[in-house]
């Protein structure tokens, strides 16, 4: 499969081989071991974290023909389990309804439920995005959720749980995925590199990481335009490729700021613009660093999940600045900087909220005020 995107290629096909959500696979599995499935499951949680792919392996499992009672995992070998694998199976439909949001599809939907399924023992319905449902859409479905025939289960997935009718959640088995963790997508990515057999340095994959926004889907894509550059990239290079800024850069920003240097900040962040840095990216690397000096001045151990792409020759100039500031000061800079970040895209000049950012930070300004009104 040399023309798949890594998140594609790698899809997990087992409950095994999923990361991270473990609580969720835990109890799965045990309704299947049991075979006392649900009739509808409810999947909610951020983007890329894998519901839809348990939604498809739990497809799997329900209609494995191979598998034993007392078993969980899908053989992986029956016509069922490689139909789904290949994206043709017929008993396992999926709908997007980002798309396919308004009344007539749900109609449609209690329509195609009546029919028994064709392969297997069930016919699995996924409904991504549902929260995109119209209100309409909602209550048709709900109608299909309250008398749902014995050979139908419903897998609903949303990122926006508060936009789901609690009448649709009360008839749903709920379950909330977890935002991965830096060593749930570490451990993932070098099992990727392992297969491709490819090398790249863990530091390196910090980066990737750190630029996922804890997405697994968004690491393994970005792992696959880091590993263009060869084996072993240099950093600097994948640094820029991700848009991340130089943490060299940001230590030496917040150094101005803990010695209380208003102008050379200010100077600084001239430089930085005059020489083309993203000032976007770099408000909120410095939101994340200022976090890190927080959280780990409360407990220090907490280093490696929250500030991973500080490398270890970079780590004393931060443990002085962590020294230096007060858990207040720190506040007070999170608090300001997260303003400057929200408002960088409604300026012309996007080191402005930056400067103001320093300004009211260093003259001990209490109640900044925004740049725009919303």
């Amino acid at each position: 499969m040399p023309n798949l995107v890594l998140y594609r290629k790698y899809r997990p096909q087992l409950f095994a081989d999923v990361v991270g959500q473990e609580h969720v696979i835990r109890t799965l599995m045990n309704e299947l071991k049991r075979d006392e499935v649900a009739h509808a499951y409810l999947f909610t949680g951020p983007r890329g974290i894998g519901k839809t792919t348990m939604a498809r392996v739990f497809a799997k499992a329900v209609n494995c023909t191979n598998r034993e009672k007392g078993d969980a995992e899908p053989c992986n070998k029956c016509a069922n389990c490689t139909d789904i694998a290949a994206g043709k199976a017929v008993d396992l439909i999926e709908i997007d309804a980002a798309s396919n949001r308004g009344i007539d599809e749900m109609r449609n939907l209690r329509e195609g439920i009546r029919f028994l399924p064709t392969m297997g023992r069930y016919k699995v319905f996924v409904v991504d995005e549902c929260h995109m449902l119209t209100k309409e859409a909602f209550n048709a479905l709900l109608k299909t959720l309250e008398e749902p025939p014995s050979h139908a289960i419903f897998i609903l997935a949303t990122t926006e749980i508060h936009k789901v009718l609690p009448t649709i959640i009360s008839r749903c088995q709920r379950f909330d995925f977890h935002r991965m963790t830096r060593e749930d997508l570490l451990k993932r990515l070098k099992t990727v590199l392992k297969k491709e057999k490819r090398t790249i340095d863990e530091d390196v994959l910090n980066y990737v990481i750190t630029a996922s926004g804890g997405s697994l889907r968004d690491a393994e894509s970005l792992l696959g335009s880091v590993l263009v550059f060869g084996d072993n990239p240099n950093p600097a290079e994948v640094r820029d490729l991700l848009g991340l800024p130089d943490m060299d850069i940001v230590a030496e920003f917040v150094d101005f700021i803990a010695d209380g240097k208003k102008d050379k900040a200010l100077s600084y962040l001239e430089t930085l613009a005059a020489d083309g840095e993203d000032m976007e990216q770099l408000s909120k690397a410095v939101v994340r660093y200022a976090r890190g000096l927080l959280l780990t001045k409360v407990n220090p151990t907490l280093h490696d999940a929250v500030i991973p792409e500080i490398y270890d020759t970079q780590l004393p100039r931060f443990v002085a600045q962590r020294d230096k500031l007060t858990e207040e000061q720190l506040i007070k800079v999170l608090q300001r900087f997260i303003k400057a970040d929200a408002e960088a895209k409604y300026v012309a000049l996007p080191q402005l909220p930056l400067e103001l950012a320093v300004v009211e930070v260093l003259n001990n300004t209490t109640t900044p005020q925004p740049l725009i009104n919303k």
